[in-house]
């Protein structure tokens, strides 16, 4: 994001913290009701691009909202709609990525209010991993030349009555509006965003062996001490590695298996 996009989405995120109030039920309305927003503006270009334009003052661009949404969504969301819209930003594409981004934050802090953030956070980190193992569902969820709804029905009949309801929620609206080839990436940004609510990053460990809970205690205090944050460990077993552990902290990857030092040993001998 520029500038200008980069301000106009901090004031929305302050804007949203205002309006959730420590309740479980408006948080998840507040969440599900930016998501059918954003439904609203992909479908009408015209619409979307009024509510963004900089050209346009802020307060003629609220009570365009509120004409159009207004008696539609709770008060909460009209609320921080209001806000967002009333902003300048860069570019229209910022204005609705960050409306899909406060409804995640939103539906995440329903869970945080209802004690369910980590079995949320572990559900989409082992969706990625699931979606990354089987080839032929990580195409029928990416395939964008499928209707959405297709995609969003098929994640349905998957997860339903499996997972957190807000699990479910949050994974139909990123095949719904997927903008990427690689639905498992999505599944792993959205398990990031529930650890960085904590102020934690995500270590994602590749492992030849399963690793029991004093292993990833131990590993998790290294990275710790690395970062200078807390780290929450995600493990998936590879037994291609051989030995030891590959572990990706966004873009650092440390290698410690053996199939990576058998790869620098032969670079150093080529």
């Amino acid at each position: 994001m520029y500038a200008a996009s980069r301000e106009a989405s901090t004031r929305s995120r302050e804007a949203l913290r205002v309006a959730l109030t420590g309740s479980e039920t408006v948080a998840a309305t507040t969440g599900s009701e930016l998501f059918a927003v954003v439904a609203v503006l992909d479908d009408q270009r015209s619409l979307r691009v009024a509510l963004a334009d900089a050209s346009v003052p802020g307060s003629a661009r609220a009570e365009l909202s509120e004409r159009v949404f207004g008696g539609k969504v709770s008060a909460a969301t009209q609320a921080v709609l209001t806000t967002a819209v009333a902003q300048d930003w860069s570019r229209t594409r910022d204005l609705v990525d960050t409306l899909v981004l406060l409804g995640q934050e939103a539906l995440l802090e329903s869970a945080a209010v209802g004690g369910r953030q980590d079995a949320v956070e572990d559900e989409l980190f082992r969706l990625g991993r699931i979606v990354a193992d089987n080839p032929k569902l990580e195409q029928a969820l990416s395939d964008q030349g499928k209707p959405a709804s297709a995609r969003r029905e098929l994640v349905e009949r998957l997860l339903n009555g499996k997972v957190e309801p807000v699990t479910l929620a949050l994974a139909e609206q990123a095949v719904t509006r997927l903008r990427t080839n690689n639905i498992g990436v999505a599944f792993d940004a959205l398990s990031d965003l529930a650890a960085a609510r904590r102020d934690q990053i995500v270590a994602h460990v590749n492992s030849a062996v399963e690793l029991n809970d004093q292993q990833k205690e131990k590993l998790s205090a290294s990275l710790r001490r690395i970062y200078g944050k807390a780290v929450t460990v995600h493990v998936q077993v590879d037994p291609t590695l051989l030995s030891g552990v590959v572990v990706r902290v966004g873009d650092d990857v440390i290698d410690g298996s053996a199939t990576g030092r058998l790869e620098k040993l032969r670079r150093a001998l080529s």
